[in-house]
């Protein structure tokens, strides 16, 4: 008897079944082992996995992989029922030495049983099955490309995808093809959203008369107007919808649709690798914008249009002059260099904060405007100011004991220990991820049952890209985990990397701005402002990507701690007023922001 695993792989682009995808492709596993007295003892199969993806990539070939490596895998071979499924391009060509090293071997159906790794016909079939599949792909996107582009111009029909704020959809029958029609699938259409219509009208109102996008973003949050994403909470989970952004209210007065034509093919899906330095890896997709002569615009109208072409042109026209009129950089106030530039965050809201120089001092300034304070229910003062020269002193004499050739053992155990912990969390988050993912392809199961048993199938497919927004991020964030620990430093490159910084820190004494701020940019600092308990917390991270945070230890005498500077001449400004009519707000006891 021999023991084989089987692999296989559907994709769910077009729906189909996994359960029945996944029997003929047993079945025909089953025809080419049996009459060797072969049996499957173990199943890979990847569901709704792109063919595109290598095998890395994919969960259970990943899978599959890694058991190749065990002594104890339990199979002597290994089963694929369809070839063109397994493998895309020339990803037989990298993955099949892998069976050959483990001396595991490859049965397919095509060669009528296991591959021979010295056999060039079986590498030309296998290869040729690999180009086969890749250029059904590409035919099936140009095809599918081409009917959407041809529906949108001359039908108008409109070809899915979340409705523009302002509109809602609205059921105009089955749909033209019988087949769809039978299994419940009807067309629809855009409709003016009787609450978010007359805010885009506002929106263009208000552009085309002077005001500006920040100051009409400003106007809605302060008017208590729901912005885009808290208006359908149910397809904006991700976004927070406390406020309205500059951004949200140019994306309005860009959007095509609101005349009342059909637009498709504003975005495209570009495929591009996911490492330049290694190409085994494969692509990703990534949506870029194409320019206007690209987009697929209805002959006709289409829907109610919510402003008329001649003020859409007028804004378009407006906007496109904004972009174009000469840009005057008003004079820095100060040519006073900043040597914590770019590495100060507020504690309160995450931003960097700006170097200002106040009554020849240097200071670090947050500014946060209060209605956005507000929309999200910060407590924020309008100005946040810390002086550099509290925060220098400290700083450069916490990092001169850190790096002190004395200490370099007791600064490498900390790296590697804050490394190591993080390497931890990285695997946690990369289980968590496949579990999640594991759930989600259970709950897509159930919905396409369901599909199958006849529930309505527009409520099924909103759980279906409900499920799929949660996969994507689930992949994202496992992907992210094993990229971490892939970057981690050995002790060795630590030990170098410190060696060499102890000859920069010789310098910070009597350096210039300038330098100082070099030699905290190769530390890699990271200084947070609290401004509540007026102390600075230092964070340094060392190499690219690594994760190696400095020690936090109390330093000798009774000073602060390592990583966390009092800040003694900082303040927090909330509003700008003056007693007695003074145009000099610091002369507000209290108030100082050079106190």
């Amino acid at each position: 008897m021999k023991r084989f695993a089987f692999y296989g792989r559907v994709s769910t682009e077009d729906q189909q079944d996994p359960e029945s995808s996944k029997g003929w492709q047993l079945s025909r596993s089953h025809a080419l082992i049996d009459p060797v007295g072969g049996v499957v003892v173990a199943e890979y199969f990847d569901i709704g996995r792109s063919r595109s993806l290598p095998w890395k990539r994919r969960p259970e070939a990943a899978s599959l992989l890694d058991a190749l490596a065990r002594p104890d895998r339990g199979f002597e071979a290994v089963v694929i029922g369809e070839p063109a499924r397994a493998f895309y391009g020339n990803q037989f060509g990298l993955t099949f030495p892998v069976f050959v090293h483990y001396g595991v071997e490859l049965w397919v159906p095509e060669v009528g049983g296991a591959i021979d790794p010295g056999s060039d016909a079986h590498d030309l079939v296998m290869s040729l099955y690999g180009g086969m599949s890749k250029g059904e792909r590409n035919r099936i996107k140009i095809r599918v490309r081409a009917a959407m582009a041809a529906q949108a111009r001359t039908e108008g029909r409109f070809l899915g995808g979340r409705p523009p704020y302002g509109y809602r959809l609205a059921d105009v029958g089955p749909h033209p093809n019988p087949g769809k029609a039978a299994v419940g699938q009807r067309l629809h259409r855009l409709a003016p959203d009787p609450d978010a219509a007359p805010v885009v009208r506002r929106i263009f109102d208000e552009y085309l008369a002077g005001r500006g996008l920040y100051a009409i973003a400003e106007g809605l949050t302060r008017d208590g107007i729901a912005c885009p994403s808290a208006h359908d909470r149910a397809r904006n989970p991700h976004r927070q919808g406390l406020a309205w952004s500059k951004m949200a209210v140019r994306t309005i007065l860009a959007n095509p649709r609101y005349t009342g034509r059909q637009v498709w093919n504003r975005q495209r899906r570009d495929e591009v690798l996911l490492d330049v330095d290694d190409v085994a890896l494969g692509q990703v997709s990534k949506m870029r914008w194409n320019d206007e002569d690209a987009w697929i615009v209805s002959e006709a109208l289409t829907h109610e249009p919510l402003v008329p072409d001649e003020q859409f042109r007028a804004a378009r026209t407006l906007a496109a002059a904004g972009r174009r009129r000469p840009v005057v950089r008003k004079p820095r106030p100060t040519s006073q260099p900043f040597a914590l530039h770019g590495l100060v965050v507020c504690a309160l809201c995450q931003r960097k904060m700006q170097g200002s120089a106040n009554h020849g001092r240097a200071h670090y300034r947050c500014r946060y405007p209060s209605e956005y304070a507000m929309a999200n229910e910060l407590d924020h003062p309008k100005n946040v100011y810390v002086r550099e020269d509290q925060i220098l002193r400290p700083l450069d004499g916490w990092l001169a004991q850190v790096f002190d050739p004395c200490q370099l053992d007791s600064t490498l155990d900390a790296l590697e220990a804050a490394a190591s912990s993080t390497d931890d969390a990285g695997q946690a988050k990369g289980r968590a991820a496949r579990r999640r993912l594991t759930e989600c392809d259970a709950r897509l199961a159930r919905y396409r049952a369901a599909l199958e048993a006849g529930t309505d199938p527009a409520v099924v497919s909103a759980w279906i890209a409900e499920v799929q927004a949660e996969r994507l991020a689930a992949e994202v964030e496992l992907e992210q985990s094993t990229g971490q620990r892939d970057k981690r430093m050995t002790r060795d490159q630590l030990a170098a990397l410190v060696s060499g910084l102890g000859d920069l820190l010789g310098v910070l004494a009597t350096a210039a701005p300038e330098d100082k701020a070099e030699v905290y940019r190769k530390l890699g600092l990271r200084l947070t402002y609290d401004p509540a308990r007026r102390v600075v917390t230092v964070e340094s991270h060392l190499g690219p990507g690594s994760s190696g945070a400095l020690p936090r230890g109390p330093q000798p005498s009774g000073g602060p701690t390592a990583s966390t500077i009092e800040a003694p001449g900082s303040e927090a400004v909330g509003e700008s007023q003056c007693r007695r009519g003074d145009l000099n707000p610091h002369a507000l006891a209290g108030t100082s922001p050079s106190s």
